[in-house]
């Protein structure tokens, strides 16, 4: 369910902060196409597979927990989960290269932290603080404030991380705050009766689910027991049903400014040009990207004949993507 209807940082459907950021930085709009379909191949087909393979041997080495108590004895009891057998497989690696994946790591966390202080920043000071209680606000103060938030923001993270046990917990977390947002987010290109209502409903009803569930598992005796794939299946259909409400209850869009010109957002007929196209290149680009992460894995584990086929559908795909690119880019 997750690749339509889950909003997830650098996987947004219907674009996001993180894909525009990206987009908006290349030369053209084909440029733009082209660079993220090849992050999309880059991130899902080819960027699993070390953490796959390092995974399967962690299983083979340290079959379960016990094995990584023999190995590692002295922990506090709360520090044997699964999760220990990344770090447990570090111990494998030469003096030099622990400490590149130090270094990677590090700045892996630092480039996360940073991108998302900065852009957390610019909401409230660009789309809240300029826009309803300040307008005129010089630079130094829209500066000052964007230095106060991002260290109000740092303490919130730092507070959360107190409560969160392992790092399973926080991207559960980050799925369930965007379950149901995602089909938003893809439909507002193609609806026009969605509003920012619409899509404040959604991220305040997906938040709020979020947090019920959150703060009912880390309590004690919980209310009830839900397990979490459900938990987010709960959250999409919730969710979903709230922000289709609410666009049927607000008017048409004014996007909060009287003089909003709807005809120069919509851009005329040209996005829906060739939408047939678009959309079938949209599947096939995923078809694409899962065949090559299929093709790749059971190349590693030595299945030829599945290789062979995941990577004719890789080609066949891909092939018909560049055919079609006129009737995209027209």
């Amino acid at each position: 369910m997750q690749w339509w209807s889950v909003w997830y940082p650098g996987a947004e459907p219907g674009g996001g902060g993180y894909i525009a950021q990206r987009m908006l930085a290349a030369k053209d709009e084909k440029h733009a196409t082209w660079a993220t379909l090849f992050f999309n191949f880059a991130h899902y087909a080819l960027r699993p597979w070390p953490w796959i393979i390092i995974a399967l041997a962690s299983i083979l080495i340290f079959p379960g927990i016990e094995d990584l108590k023999a190995a590692f004895p002295g922990l506090p009891d709360d520090y044997y989960k699964d999760d220990l057998a990344y770090p447990a497989m570090l111990t494998f690696l030469p003096a030099g290269l622990l400490g590149l994946v130090l270094a990677s790591l590090i700045s892996a966390f630092m480039s996360t932290i940073s991108t998302h202080l900065n852009w957390g920043s610019s909401y409230v000071v660009n789309d809240f603080y300029k826009r309803f209680i300040d307008k005129e606000a010089p630079e130094k103060k829209l500066v000052l404030v964007g230095r106060i938030s991002t260290a109000v923001m740092m303490l919130l993270a730092v507070s959360l991380s107190i409560v969160l046990e392992e790092a399973k917990e926080a991207f559960d977390l980050i799925l369930q705050i965007g379950a149901g947002t995602g089909l938003l987010f893809i439909m507002r290109w193609f609806w026009k009766a969605i509003n920012p209502w619409s899509e404040i409903a959604a991220m305040a009803i997906s938040f709020l689910i979020a947090l019920i569930f959150f703060i009912n598992g880390k309590m004690e005796t919980p209310l009830f027991e839900i397990a979490g794939h459900w938990q987010l299946v709960i959250g999409v259909i919730i969710t979903t049903a709230g922000w289709i409400l609410v666009t049927l209850l607000t008017n048409k869009p004014a996007y909060f400014n009287p003089e909003f010109d709807q005809k120069a957002f919509d851009g005329g007929e040209d996005k829906f040009k060739n939408m047939g196209y678009k959309v079938l290149c949209i599947f096939l680009g995923c078809i694409a990207i899962y065949s090559a992460l299929f093709c790749t894995g059971n190349y590693l584990f030595d299945h030829g004949t599945e290789a062979l086929l995941f990577g004719l559908a890789f080609l066949l795909s891909t092939s018909v993507i560049v055919l079609l690119r006129k009737k995209i880019f027209a």
